[in-house]
């Protein structure tokens, strides 16, 4: 615990790089839990670091408690707005629609699919205006709506192939 003593700030500046380290790889800011932490840690770190906190551990503490609940009451809202996508429901503006992919199994309003777009992998659902909404592996469909998420797709050519 001598290092906690003599070097507090790069402690929780530490401590707060590693938590949202964390939350990026382990969750991809999906719990937002020690995101709110991580900001919480960083902006105790940079107080000690400007001396604004005393250098000991119960102002630092507290620092953190206090910096934690202020960033997850103004943070909270917006964040679970973005996360959930409840707000933005299905979204046509964005530069993923349009891109057109072989679907690799059947889908269906009861059965979703799964489709690795850059990097990430997604779960694909037949568009929700369709009159047919089952769509067989191997058609060829166009994302024409986006959820967090989500790929709405339709067929490119307005039939069904079967493998």
């Amino acid at each position: 615990m001598d290092i906690l003593a003599i070097d507090q700030a790069g402690f929780w500046l530490a401590l707060g790089f590693v938590l949202l380290a964390i939350e990026l790889v382990a969750f991809g800011l999906g719990s937002g839990v020690l995101l709110f932490g991580s900001v919480g840690a960083l902006i105790t770190g940079a107080l000690l670091w400007f001396g604004v906190v005393p250098n000991d551990s119960i102002p630092a503490i507290a620092c953190f408690a206090i910096s934690t609940a202020v960033s997850t009451a103004l943070l909270w809202i917006p964040f679970k707005r973005l996360q959930s996508g409840a707000e933005l429901g299905n979204d046509r503006s964005s530069d993923i629609i349009g891109h057109q992919f072989l679907l690799s199994s059947d889908i269906s309003l009861q059965v979703h699919g799964q489709q690795k777009y850059s990097g990430i992998q997604w779960r694909v659902e037949p568009a929700r205006d369709l009159k047919n909404p089952e769509i067989k592996a191997g058609t060829e469909v166009s994302v024409s709506a986006v959820q967090v998420g989500a790929f709405f797709v339709k067929p490119v050519n307005n039939e069904t192939v079967s493998n």
